[in-house]
């Protein structure tokens, strides 16, 4: 074990190169894919079929697709055609592209499952389409998909363990480095502690934006209760049989 964890020491400044361009990959994948999602989600009810087409055509394009042979022609393909990008941007590129497809459809679905009294409570202020989009609906909507976006968000950081397929040297390919110099069990374990970390830091950042946006709808506490350790019942305590 101490073999193992000398070769870890001189394996760290690598780990932490990967880690990097792991976060890269994920926090410029998920900007890409908010972005895609957005968009995409807003053209899928648009009232002119050629628009909801056509959102629909990219959505089941990038979904119906396999992200490995998405990042394969972005980064083999293209330069045939004397398009020829980074590994990092088309890594970038290529989650933010897939992952934005299915969170096109959290928006979309968000966008439904607003009350149809609020949009008929704009139309009755005359409220202009972007005007009511942007101050009423969006954010009642934006509360509601931060859920899925966060189960999106953790996908996406586990996606980025296939950019190695295209020369790059991420978390996982720095662990199966590891591995060689250790053993399967110390660099995996290593693995799923880092990948773990990761992900719940994701995950609270979520969770904060989506106190954030109920709390500013009147649903919900302020971040500041939210942090604020629940206090034992103790009325009903001890009351059991």
């Amino acid at each position: 074990m101490t073999e193992n964890f000398e070769a870890l020491a001189r394996a760290l400044p690598r780990i932490l190169e990967g880690m990097g361009i792991t976060l890269t990959l994920t926090l410029g994948g998920a900007a890409l894919a908010l972005v895609v999602a957005i968009v995409l989600g807003l053209m899928a009810r648009a009232q002119k079929i050629l628009i909801r087409g056509l959102a629909r055509f990219v959505i089941e394009f990038f979904r119906g697709t396999s992200l490995v042979v998405q990042l394969f022609f972005l980064f083999f393909v293209l330069p045939l055609f004397g398009v020829e990008l980074s590994p990092i941007l088309v890594g970038i590129l290529g989650l933010g592209l897939n992952y934005g497809a299915y969170g096109a459809e959290v928006v979309r679905g968000s966008l439904n499952s607003v009350p149809r009294g609020q949009w008929e409570a704009t139309v009755a202020l005359s409220m202009s389409p972007v005007h009511r989009m942007r101050r009423v609906i969006f954010p009642q909507a934006w509360a509601l998909m931060l859920p899925s976006l966060d189960n999106l968000l953790i996908l996406l950081l586990k996606g980025t363990a296939i950019v190695s397929f295209i020369t790059m040297f991420d978390l996982t390919a720095s662990l199966d480095k590891l591995r060689i110099d250790t053993d399967v069990f110390f660099a995996y374990s290593l693995g799923l502690i880092l990948y773990f970390i990761i992900a719940y830091v994701l995950h609270l950042g979520m969770s904060a934006l989506e106190i954030r946006a109920k709390h500013r709808l009147g649903q919900g506490g302020s971040m500041r209760k939210a942090l604020a350790a629940p206090a034992p019942d103790s009325k009903g305590a001890g009351q059991l049989g």
